[in-house]
């Protein structure tokens, strides 16, 4: 058994995304709808999805874009503010993604209580976000350090917008990573959000790694989803859940209820 069926209470969870608006210090906050605002769309959003069903909630800074890299204290903060607004509110497990700092996530983890992170956390990559390198040993020893060993880790190595700096297969690089990294889960993902996983590519991940979870990370919808399931132990969802499937999107409760009424007919 893995460990997510003991944590989310079901073999094949759903984790769902809640991404928050734009942050302060971001290109594209309103400033002048400031934090309250930023809080009430959440909110919103965590409702529709614990309404709708999924097993566990992830939050991100998903319309902080162009990410960075290395994050900024000002988001790290913002982000705390907005789960310990919502914390009473949160019924279900959760997580947290500040894209792209595996460090500040665990940061945050600890100042928030939350059970996992995803990241980029291994690997040097091409991306639209310039040169994307990672240091594993480095993030490995501050998890360590700041007393966050409970918190687990999912690693994607299949980045969105990158591609691996040279040349490697999948089932190679998922091999190493298990065998260097020690994930508590991996990540497959599409090109980029919403684009749905391959699902071959997924199988190859799956076949390769002997003690890991494997998580499609990428594009399900209710029309895949068990197919992806067939493989995978779970997936990280997001913009199938909000209103005509259109990432910017709110969520609605009506399109989490269908797809998780899907996921638990073949679970």
């Amino acid at each position: 058994m893995f460990w997510t069926e003991e944590l989310f209470h079901t073999k094949k969870p759903i984790i769902a995304m809640c991404h928050l608006q734009p942050l302060p210090g971001d290109p594209k906050y309103d400033a002048a709808g400031g934090m309250k605002k930023v809080v009430e769309l959440a909110r919103k959003d965590l409702d529709a999805l614990q309404e709708g069903g999924v097993d566990g909630i992830m939050f991100s800074n998903e319309f902080s874009l162009p990410y960075l890299t290395k994050m900024e204290t000002v988001t790290v903060a913002a982000m705390a503010d907005i789960i310990g607004e919502l914390k009473t509110d949160i019924s279900i497990p959760y997580g947290v993604n500040c894209l792209w700092d595996p460090v500040a996530s665990l940061d945050l983890a600890v100042a928030t209580d939350a059970k996992f992170i995803r990241e980029i956390i291994s690997g040097v990559y091409a991306s639209d976000f310039g040169l994307w390198n990672t240091n594993p040993g480095e993030t490995a020893r501050h998890r360590a350090r700041i007393g966050a060993s409970n918190v687990k880790m999912f690693f994607n190595i299949v980045p969105e917008a990158a591609k691996y700096l040279v040349d490697r297969n999948i089932a190679e690089i998922a091999k190493t990573t298990e065998f260097n990294n020690d994930p508590d889960a991996i990540c497959v993902s599409g090109l980029t959000a919403g684009s749905e996983t391959d699902s071959q590519i997924l199988k190859i991940v799956k076949d390769a790694v002997k003690r890991t979870p494997v998580f499609c990370n990428t594009g399900c919808n209710k029309d895949n989803v068990v197919r992806q399931l067939s493989i995978a132990d779970g997936a990280i969802c997001a913009t199938t859940f909000k209103y005509d499937g259109i990432f910017e999107n709110a969520v609605d409760v009506k399109r989490v209820s269908e797809f998780m009424q899907v996921v638990k007919a073949h679970r």
